[in-house]
């Protein structure tokens, strides 16, 4: 447990379909339910289907955006931290996280699933890139959000 809250990671694409944004959604409530704080790289898609859901649970929203404007977060983003890095924030966002949830996602994704490997970070992946050697695979938000809190105990 940290300071606040533990502090999870969703990560997944800037664009994606309603099934995933759903998906997305459900992972950001549950976090928060279990009073968990989210955190994300502040923009659309996934990002921001996270945020909501954590939002609607009254939980602490954290973007790490690449960009150099607070205003380029989405609107569900409590806390936004400004980089100016734009790929490398990813970086920050994995260093930032005890555990990380991927959903769906392309390649900036990939990159921050292989940054939580290698930062011995606990990944857990829902409708996301496969085969990954020590990625925990799972079939449900509630699968995730269970598998998240349970490695970081």
């Amino acid at each position: 447990m940290g300071f606040l809250g533990t502090r999870i990671g969703i990560i997944g694409a800037g664009l994606c379909d309603e099934e995933i944004y759903e998906l997305a959604r459900q992972t950001g409530r549950l976090v928060g339910e279990r009073g968990g704080i989210v955190l994300c790289g502040g923009l659309g898609g996934v990002m921001e289907a996270a945020c909501q859901g954590a939002v609607e649970a009254g939980a602490l929203t954290i973007g790490i955006l690449p960009g150099f404007k607070a205003s380029e977060a989405n609107r569900y983003v409590k806390i936004p931290i400004v980089t100016g890095l734009s790929h490398a924030r990813n970086v920050v966002l994995v260093r930032s996280s005890q555990a990380l949830i991927s959903i769906g996602g392309s390649h900036g994704t990939l990159s921050e699933i292989a940054l939580g490997l290698k930062m011995w970070k606990p990944v857990i992946g829902l409708r996301t890139w496969e085969n990954l050697k020590d990625v925990h695979y799972v079939s449900s938000p509630e699968e995730a959000v269970d598998m998240a809190f349970k490695l970081l105990e």
